[in-house]
């Protein structure tokens, strides 16, 4: 299990921003980095220096992706015809996990990680451990009724924290979730701003 699980809020103390929109991220109260030296006034970020940062902010909102999987889901991004920006972010909301986090089956982008892997979901009828899978317009994810009681599907799905957003469907009486659309980024509920323009640039020139 990656580091990342228990020190997340670091990955928020780093860019300065509740980048889930949390109500106990740290940087409520404290909008500088963590460490000896994180209140230091921060200097004006180089191109490269914004690119990096818009790429680590876009890679830590959706939780344990390696650079391996991210740099392969761009690659995966410039082959597909448009926009490539549009694309990346697209290719991210399909991915399973991140659908169990958007119907609100788990209350954090970490859990539904972890709530996949366990094997508390199927798609399409057939059980699933995958969190990376690539869905369709159409799949549908089930959460396997004998984990539907589980308390953290049940605090989930009562949390008012998050709505879920209109290119899903979620039916919680029947704990099914699908993709109505592969979404834009001006429809993807993101609580800061996120760039994959600059992601994109970042790749481009490395």
């Amino acid at each position: 299990m990656s580091k990342r699980l228990s020190t997340k809020y670091k990955i928020d103390r780093r860019m300065g921003e509740n980048i889930w929109g949390r109500p106990k991220s740290p940087v409520n109260n404290r909008d500088y980095g963590p460490g000896q030296h994180g209140q230091r006034r921060r200097g004006k970020l180089s191109d490269f220096g914004l690119q990096l940062r818009a790429k680590q902010k876009l890679k830590g909102y959706y939780g344990n992706i390696t650079e391996k999987q991210f740099k392969g889901i761009y690659a995966e991004a410039v082959r597909v015809k448009g926009d490539t920006s549009e694309n990346l972010v697209g290719l991210l909301e399909s991915r399973l996990d991140a659908l169990v986090y958007r119907a609100k089956f788990v209350t954090t982008v970490f859990a539904a990680r972890q709530f996949v892997n366990h094997g508390h979901v199927m798609v399409n009828g057939r059980r699933c451990n995958i969190p990376s899978r690539r869905l369709k317009v159409g799949d549908v994810v089930e959460v396997r009724e004998k984990s539907r009681n589980l308390n953290v599907v049940l605090e989930a799905i009562q949390s008012a924290e998050r709505d879920i957003p209109e290119y899903t469907t979620v039916d919680h009486s029947k704990m099914t979730a699908a993709l109505t659309q592969v979404p834009q980024l001006a429809d993807i509920p993101y609580p800061v701003q996120m760039e994959p323009n600059l992601v994109v640039e970042f790749y481009s020139r490395n």
